[in-house]
């Protein structure tokens, strides 16, 4: 793997990641662009000991531009981008509306009980192929290891950032998800704190270990695997199933058969195996209703200094569609309460998954 550091007119980093060593990557940005946002602010929540960004650039960032402008394709002398380069096969950048970033900004006491800091981190976007009218489902096994390098990269590089307290690798897909470019594409954000979901699950870990002596993740995996009944496939290093307490009317989640606490922990044979599982359960996802299925993948990695010994790498995948016309909306128990309603049987998504018939 090649990989080619330079920056985008803003200053910005930006990272070309190449299989081949003579890939051409000199074009500059030749946009003319305004500053960089100052930070975003971090307030925290008294009632939920959570940490609350608020970043009001965000407002002003490119929602859903007709293809021939798109921020993400390469460029071309009618659409200069976010990728100078003519082609490439994948790249990774600074993102110009950030959550968070390591930019100076001006924060001031707001008054109440809420502390006020700077949204220290990073946000990155990540894309997954120059064709704009492609997917992650469509890409082949040497790309998605291609991919896998750039999430390993990037995640060893922003967990040893000061400040950085987690890095979350994800993707969005869907108009329905919320997506405002259309483009194949995910995100990397780095975080100044443990996310709630992360201190909720090591929380759990670390009472299970104290009550068995194991790792709850693993004994997750080892009991979904012997029940098989929802486990939607499997390989020598992963096995992909449907939770039995899924949250969503389609979700499955891949576990490497080996405890690992991040992405940069795999192996060579992990990294090559999860690609063509991976891309076989997103196929499925897409021949349930005959629809391309709306989702959020979303990589659970250790975080920097704290419960590594307790996590255990996977991705989480899941969708809001519930039926060909109809989507799970969080209302009022799920907003509200934090108290999530299934229409859907884990067992019933796991045969429907099972079901599709993929090429």
């Amino acid at each position: 793997m090649k990989r080619t550091i330079t920056h985008l007119a803003d200053g910005r980093e930006l990272f070309y990641f190449d299989r081949r060593d003579d890939a051409d990557r000199t074009a500059p940005d030749r946009r003319d662009l305004p500053p960089r946002p100052a930070a975003s602010e971090l307030r925290y929540d008294p009632l939920t000991e959570e940490w609350i960004a608020v970043a009001g650039h965000r407002q002003g960032r490119t929602f859903l531009p007709p293809a021939n402008e798109c921020p993400l394709c390469p460029s071309t002398p009618g659409n200069l981008t976010e990728v100078p380069s003519s082609d490439y096969e994948v790249v990774v950048f600074e993102n110009r509306f950030p959550s968070f970033s390591a930019q100076p900004g001006d924060h001031r006491p707001i008054g109440g009980l809420s502390e006020v800091r700077p949204g220290v981190g990073r946000c990155e976007v990540v894309c997954f192929t120059s064709e704009h009218d492609s997917a992650f489902s469509r890409l082949s096994p040497e790309r998605v290891e291609l991919v896998m390098e750039a999430w390993l990269d990037r995640t060893a590089e922003l967990s040893a950032t000061p400040g950085v307290e987690q890095v979350f690798c994800f993707e969005n897909r869907g108009a329905e998800i919320g997506i405002t470019l259309a483009h194949p594409h995910g995100q990397i954000y780095a975080y100044p704190y443990v996310t709630p979901r992360t201190r909720l699950t090591l929380g759990a870990a670390e009472r299970h270990r104290g009550r068995t002596g194991g790792n709850l993740f693993a004994d997750v995996l080892a009991a979904e695997r012997a029940a098989e009944i929802r486990v939607v496939g499997s390989n020598e290093h992963w096995t992909a199933f449907v939770p039995a307490a899924a949250r969503w009317p389609v979700e499955v989640h891949l576990y490497p058969h080996r405890r690992v606490p991040d992405l940069v922990a795999l192996d060579a044979g992990e990294r090559a195996a999860f690609g063509p599982l991976y891309t076989d359960v997103l196929r499925r996802l897409d021949g349930i209703f005959g629809v391309p299925m709306p989702y959020v993948a979303a990589w659970h990695q250790a975080p920097v200094s704290t419960g590594r010994d307790l996590s255990y790498a996977h991705m989480e995948l899941f969708s809001i569609r519930r039926a060909p016309d109809k989507l799970k909306y969080l209302a009022g128990s799920e907003s509200a309460m934090g108290a999530f309603v299934n229409d859907v049987s884990p067992e019933a998504t796991a045969q429907l998954l099972r079901s599709v018939v993929t090429n």
